[in-house]
């Protein structure tokens, strides 16, 4: 049994490198964990593979407890069952990874020469860093996505961050991975022994360097500025912090609409306000007069108002559709309409078979409608901003775009005091250390923050409190290269290794049933 609990532990390390504990160097430890694990099960890998995936969403996904029995009105028990569900369903990934990689890598036969078992391990620890990343990659876009743990989040404060502007979080995750293989396969080399002692000692030597290699070039990397600082401009981020559990009734909308308007009114002239998703909670077409309003306002001023609303689109068969939007007003304009949906929260996979279970799955806003994928950028001051709402940051594709500023509205209210919001944000900074861009992020009740283009929090409100975050930021000029190319040719690489080793594996095949050396 020690060796499954293991995996689960290992699991369950991963999320402790990420926000808000921050304990960056458990990220290699969970990967090199999983991976000796992986190579110790003579089995399929499937179970060391799932329990891996438990571990690490049972941490990492915790939250969603909150939503589910404070929001949704669940039993804790009722609410307990359905968090592990899901965890246990998003474990499959880690699982099929756990299985191909058994596929692909055979377990060392222990009685095998000391060579042959060193070739393995390399073999496998190149394999294991293909497949996490991926299986990330998957998780990008299958079944609209759910790329929240990716291992590169752990590393936002450490050296490896460095490699985001180049290749983004996805390159980040595979130095991650590539410094664990290189511990992993530098201590086997020296523990194993079998090779005459200066051989070894090169190994370790070799596998020590490829361990660490990585942590000394992102520090040295992470010091070059990949844009340059423009104009110097003032923003006001405003947090409502009103409560979610009265939010959406009937008679809180105008008092709602008072109290953003007592916030917002000291800081008319900043060039950029920022309300949170869904500051208004009545439809764009009831709101006409008040944006009507906060338009001139702004225009008055010389503000850009950004903020959040939800609309909505009756079909001539009577049918309708919500939409989760963002509006431009005073020196700012356009609309947005947010394009990544959150499962079960503003569309319910499986719906006729979940509505009336519990009342989380009968929320009117889980009845929405994404927005068409490419949309202009909206206007602030005559320059471009991107959006994103809530959920859609942590898709990097979402938000790499040419633009002055990244711009994100979000209501983690539903996810209380835990670490959904502190994790919420550590994915934004990644956002903005990709794209080498400011990120202004205003939230409901937290975390509302301002980030500079190298990630680092310059200005942020305590969570729960309603207040006005002002401050400053600066247009960016120029494109890191995770900004122009994206992931693609880091994916591109991998895939050329991968097809490498499987021409390898397919030869050595057959030079073994040929009675063959391969080479020969």
């Amino acid at each position: 049994m020690i060796r499954p609990l293991l995996a689960l532990v290992a699991g369950g390390l991963l999320p402790l490198s990420m926000a808000p504990f921050g304990i960056w160097p458990l990220g290699p430890l969970s990967l090199a964990l999983w991976f000796v694990l992986l190579m110790g099960d003579r089995g399929r890998g499937i179970l060391i593979g799932w329990l891996y995936g438990l571990g690490l969403y049972g941490v990492g996904v915790s939250w969603v407890y909150f939503s589910i029995h404070d929001y949704g009105h669940a039993s804790p028990v009722l609410a307990g069952f359905l968090v592990l569900i899901f965890a246990g369903g998003m474990a499959l990934f880690p699982l099929l990874t756990g299985w191909l990689f058994r596929r692909l890598c055979r377990a060392p036969d222990s009685q095998a020469a000391n060579e042959v078992q060193y070739r393995e391990w390399v073999r496998a620890a190149a394999w294991f860093v293909i497949l996490l990343i991926g299986f990330e990659w998957l998780l990008t876009w299958f079944l609209t996505g759910f790329p929240w743990l990716a291992a590169g989040y752990g590393q936002i404060d450490s050296p490896l961050s460095g490699f985001a502007p180049l290749g983004g979080v996805v390159l980040v995750s595979t130095m991650t991975a590539v410094s664990a293989m290189g511990f992993v396969l530098a201590g086997r080399t020296l523990w194993r022994g079998g090779s005459a002692r200066p051989v070894r000692n090169r190994r370790a030597g070799l596998w020590m360097a490829v361990a660490l290699l990585p942590w000394l070039v992102g520090a040295g990397i992470s010091r070059i500025s990949w844009t340059e600082p423009g104009e110097l401009k003032t923003a006001a981020l405003v947090q409502g912090n009103v409560a979610q559990t009265t939010k959406w009734e009937a008679d809180t909308r105008l008092p709602i609409i008072r109290h953003y308007r007592t916030l917002t009114e000291p800081y008319w002239g900043a060039d950029l306000i920022l309300w949170p998703e869904a500051a208004l909670t009545v439809f764009d077409h009831q709101a006409a007069e008040l944006l009507a309003v906060l338009d001139e306002r702004g225009k008055a001023t010389g503000s850009a108002l950004v903020l959040g609303l939800p609309a909505v689109e009756v079909h001539t068969d009577g049918t309708y559709d919500f939409l989760n939007t963002a509006r431009g007003l005073g020196t700012a304009e356009g609309r947005y309409v947010k394009r990544r949906l959150v499962p079960f929260g503003e569309y319910v996979p499986f719906e006729e078979l979940l509505r009336g279970i519990i009342g989380f799955f009968d929320l009117p806003m889980s009845h929405s409608r994404p927005g068409a994928w490419n949309q202009a950028p909206i206007r602030v001051n005559g320059g471009r901003a991107s959006m994103a709402i809530c959920y859609e940051i942590v898709y990097p594709e979402l938000v790499r775009e040419d633009v002055d500023v990244l711009l994100t509205i979000s209501n983690d209210t539903w996810f209380g005091d835990s670490i959904g919001p502190w994790q919420h944000l550590a994915i934004a900074r990644m956002r903005a250390l990709e794209n080498g861009r400011w990120l202004l992020r205003a939230t409901n009740n937290g975390i509302t923050a301002i980030v500079d283009d190298r990630g680092v929090v310059r200005a942020r409100l305590p969570q729960f409190e309603a207040g006005v975050l002002p401050g400053e930021y600066r247009r960016m000029e120029g494109r890191t290269p995770f900004n122009r190319l994206g992931p693609w040719p880091l994916y591109g690489l991998l895939l050329v290794i991968a097809v490498g080793l499987l021409l390898t594996r397919r030869r050595r095949a057959g030079a073994a049933s040929s009675g063959k050396k391969p080479g020969q």
